[in-house]
């Protein structure tokens, strides 16, 4: 028997500590990410396109509220404190809670205190929602870096609250921008979210 096949054999029989170890390393589970940015029709779209660099699903619903299982009718009327959200389930192995953040930043009107565009309302509002105190202390990071590229000409409105349980919205509204295009694109242009979007943002660098 040749050295090279003894050493193999004993590998199999004794196994090399290390390289167990590293064959035994867990892969991170999926995490979650909660975002308000008004309708939660037009949150879906930005974070879907992620698809291919670590976001899993995103699902739309109500969240941060005081009523349990709540609906569409509802949550739209006001009374169950609940903001309309889009829930996030990503791979933090390929993409990070960072840069979901600089995503949804690009996507809102943080300026806005009284909802989102043409929708207004606590509903309506825009809101990070945070698990634990290393997403805070991210949340804020991104907030001094948004304001150091030039974000400053008003206060930001944006609500920073702890995550509260997520009510997974009525299927309709599930991608709704995929299964009603001609309607979504419509309400997208009458509530003026694309041209607020520029004003926002058009002279601030795109995240890289």
């Amino acid at each position: 028997m040749n050295s090279l096949m003894a050493f193999l054999l004993l590998s199999l029989i004794f196994p090399i500590p290390g390289l167990a170890a590293e064959k035994a390393l867990p892969k991170k589970e999926p995490k979650t990410a909660v975002f308000a940015g008004g309708c939660f029709w037009c949150m879906q779209p930005p974070f879907d396109a992620l698809a291919s660099k670590g976001v899993l699903s995103t699902a739309v619903g109500y969240s941060g509220g005081h009523t349990d299982n709540p609906t569409y009718e509802q949550t739209s009327s006001g009374g169950t404190g609940h903001y309309e959200v889009i829930e996030i389930t990503y791979d933090p192995e390929k993409i990070s809670f960072k840069t979901l953040l600089e995503v949804f930043w690009r996507n809102i009107d943080p300026f806005d205190e009284k909802g989102q565009f043409c929708d207004k309302g606590q509903q309506y509002a825009s809101a990070v929602f945070y698990s634990n105190e290393d997403e805070k202390k991210e949340i804020d990071n991104s907030i001094k870096a948004l304001e150091a590229q030039g974000l400053k000409t008003a206060k930001i409105a944006t609500k920073i609250l702890p995550v509260k349980k997520f009510f997974r919205g009525e299927e309709y509204h599930q991608s709704y921008y995929q299964k009603n295009p001609i309607r979504y694109k419509a309400y997208r242009y009458s509530c003026g979210r694309d041209s607020r979007l520029k004003e926002v943002w058009g002279s601030i660098p795109a995240p890289k």
